[in-house]
């Protein structure tokens, strides 16, 4: 395929790493290798603390499962979620006992028609799942003047704005915690993988704990004297402080993240560079396409909004015949989808909706080059004039 979605983008130097590592080391569990990653993540997001979790699924469920402890949440509160978004946004919100209440997107960012937003907020809303979707930083100033002073948590999914700025401050660094993938298709790998980062301390510990069991013995050793004295008639070794999950990751993973986050920055240059090259061909035909263009971004794809959906199938068939792979818009509006049926309301999501019918993406990363923008340029000429 010409431009597939995602490339392979690890080098093989990184694979003789992986070799190397494994002929001369003899623990491949979770150890120093994830700790060393979990360091030198936080250095690049510019927080305090870091968990690194087998996927950046897996990281959105814990960090639900330790807010709710944190504050003490009870089944049924409310979460606020958006309409568009991947599934795993939304499930850990169900799977821990609390309603979902969605909220439309909108077409300057593609997170919360914001009006609606501080419209669905209720005494029982305990906290806002905001999604920074597709590389672009959703409006958190907005968001937080909505809340206001009411005690309503911020956690954040980063995982396809990796990178992005809001004001200077990387993105995921303003609401309580913030979850971030390493999937293979993401803006660097681990091949499977997530990150927890926060800056309240009591929110690290649990998630440290609920990544493994509930084990006291996961904290960092700075927490333990404490506890053994708390405890003392527990075997520190099998002391369990919470209930929790087994989402540890491995060394062979962190060797990877900890080889590709020296080269992320250069990574999201490119990604940046080649969505510009690609708003200057949109801007050609705004009279058929909404054009996205957003300070602070961190490209993730490239995205055709159409504002006739007619047109959608008939260009998405054009470039699949030329080698370009595409698919929709995240899973467009997810309460489309027959899990989530019973909370769709017929004109409540218009832009979700539009969205659904109207839109779908191609690949961007740090293979794409000018060479591929032409051609794409050339077929743009022929499906959308």
């Amino acid at each position: 395929m010409f431009w597939p979605l995602q490339e392979n983008i690890i080098s093989n130097e990184e694979l003789d790493l992986l070799v190397n590592f494994i002929r001369e080391t003899k623990r491949f569990t979770q150890f120093t290798k994830v700790r060393e990653f979990e360091q030198a993540y936080s250095e690049w997001m510019g927080c305090k603390y870091s968990v690194f979790v087998n996927s950046g699924s897996s990281a959105n469920l814990l960090m639900i499962y330790a807010a709710a402890e944190r504050y003490g949440w009870q089944h049924g509160d409310e979460v606020i979620v958006p309409a568009l978004t991947w599934p795993t946004t939304v499930t850990p919100v169900m799977q821990a006992g609390f309603t979902p209440v969605f909220v439309d997107a909108n077409l300057d960012d593609f997170a919360f028609d914001y009006d609606q937003l501080a419209a669905k907020i209720t005494p029982r809303t305990r906290a806002i799942f905001l999604v920074h979707i597709l590389g672009f930083p959703a409006d958190i100033d907005r968001i937080k003047k909505i809340i206001g002073d009411r005690d309503i948590v911020i956690l954040e999914d980063t995982c396809e704005t990796q990178g992005g700025t809001i004001g200077g401050t990387k993105v995921g660094n303003f609401g309580l915690g913030s979850s971030f993938s390493f999937y293979w298709g993401h803006h660097m790998t681990t091949v499977e993988g997530g990150m927890i980062c926060t800056n309240d301390e009591e929110f690290y510990k649990l998630n440290v704990l609920k990544r493994s069991h509930g084990l006291a013995r996961e904290l960092p050793e700075r927490y333990q004297a404490d506890i053994r004295a708390a405890h003392p008639d527990i075997d520190f070794q099998f002391l369990f402080l919470t209930d929790g999950f087994n989402f540890r990751n491995t060394e062979f993973n962190a060797v990877l993240g900890l080889s590709q986050l020296p080269k992320l920055d250069k990574f999201i240059e490119i990604r940046n560079r080649n969505y510009r090259r690609f708003l200057s061909i949109c801007r050609r035909f705004e009279d058929k396409l909404v054009i996205l263009d957003r300070p602070g971004m961190s490209s993730f794809v490239l995205p055709f909004v159409l504002r006739d959906a007619a047109m959608k199938a008939p260009f998405r068939e054009l470039i699949r015949e030329n080698g370009i792979e595409s698919r929709p818009l995240i899973s467009g509006n997810l309460l489309q989808q027959p899990f989530l049926k019973k909370y769709y309301k017929a004109g409540e999501f218009e832009v979700a909706d539009m969205l659904h019918r109207n839109a779908f993406y191609i690949g961007n990363n740090q293979f794409v080059n000018d060479e591929r923008l032409d051609v794409l340029e050339k077929l743009m000429e022929r499906g959308l004039s």
